[in-house]
């Protein structure tokens, strides 16, 4: 691999002075394997924010990589749903980026602690990760990594208030260019990308595949090891034989069926798919006050779920640390 030539000059304003002179630091909010976030507060405007402070000697060239490469990408996007970047600064040991501060935490969590979630709530939460997606593609930029850990809730905690983060692994793509690096989380990953060549859509799948489990609480493409899951998702055969499903519309399950087409070049794109009727009724169905709560059993799933990838996380994280 080609080592990271870092010029700050190619990122967003970047101070020659310390953090500390523009911002007060306050309490972490969360750590893993590089270095942690903090709460920090501007001293000009006391805007609260947030801090990513991570440990440079941690970090090899290929995270660092990724590091710069979200900088990049995220100081030229400016949607509602993805997260802010305000400044970034360096110091001999650390790097520190400034953002919009989401204190409503992670999507499952969210869900899970209400104890009750309905096909309303799923298709409002699809309407703002497609709007936000569809805003990247139409700026050639490809997520790459979508998954409901890298979605975050405003401090309200409304499903129509999303921020979507980690655009570490986030490209910028030309025309009809393929990509081939073989990269995301084996749960959300597309047939394609395991192909070794893909484009956009490969977003697409993985909001098919996130609006499944909301739903269900279970994946479509399951398997004991990252190996079979992803075998299962190279076949691209799912059910909706789960009793689970049995309260879900059908117009639900068109829209899944629609984003988790194997073949990409017949998947829709974000901007078609906010025009399927499910996602069309998501206001209706807020103003008419209709909602249809997902059966207990698929919170259970859910519950589960939640705590074998947060497992997950924990080992990875284990492992890079």
């Amino acid at each position: 691999m080609d080592s990271v030539k870092i010029k700050s000059s190619n990122f967003i304003a970047q101070h020659a002075g310390k953090l500390r002179d523009h911002y007060r630091i306050g309490k972490m909010l969360g750590s893993g394997a590089f270095g942690e976030v903090r709460v920090c507060v501007h001293r000009e405007s006391g805007a609260q924010r947030a801090v990513k402070v991570l440990r440079k000697a941690h970090m090899d060239e290929e995270e660092k990589k990724m590091f710069f490469n979200e900088i990049n990408i995220l100081k030229d996007l400016d949607h509602p749903n993805i997260l802010k970047m305000y400044e970034f600064f360096e110091d001999e040991k650390r790097y520190y980026i400034v953002t919009d501060i989401c204190k409503g935490g992670e999507l499952f969590d969210e869900i899970l602690a209400r104890g009750k979630f309905s096909e309303k709530d799923a298709a409002m939460l699809m309407k703002q990760v497609l709007s936000c997606i569809n805003y990247c593609h139409s700026n050639k930029i490809v997520h790459r990594d979508l998954k409901p850990e890298n979605i975050l809730l405003e401090q309200n905690k409304e499903f129509d208030q999303i921020k979507i983060i980690d655009f570490g692994t986030s490209l910028v793509v030309e025309g009809d260019q393929k990509l081939d690096e073989k990269l995301g989380t084996p749960y959300y990953i597309a047939p394609e990308v395991l192909a070794k060549s893909y484009g956009a859509k490969c977003d697409i799948w993985s909001c098919g595949v996130i609006t499944y489990i909301v739903l269900s609480g279970i994946p479509p493409f399951n398997g004991a090891s990252d190996q079979e899951i992803m075998k299962k998702v190279k076949v691209g055969k799912f059910s909706f034989a789960d009793p689970c499903w049995n309260s879900i519309s059908d117009t639900a399950k068109d829209f899944i069926s629609q984003l988790l087409i194997k073949d990409q070049t017949k998947r829709p794109s974000a901007g078609e798919a906010l025009l399927h009727p499910w996602i069309q009724q998501a206001n209706e169905m807020a103003n008419a006050n209709v909602s249809t709560d997902v059966a207990i059993s698929a919170l259970t799933n859910l519950q589960n779920f939640n705590a074998k990838s947060k497992l997950k996380q924990a080992t990875y994280a284990f492992i890079a640390s």
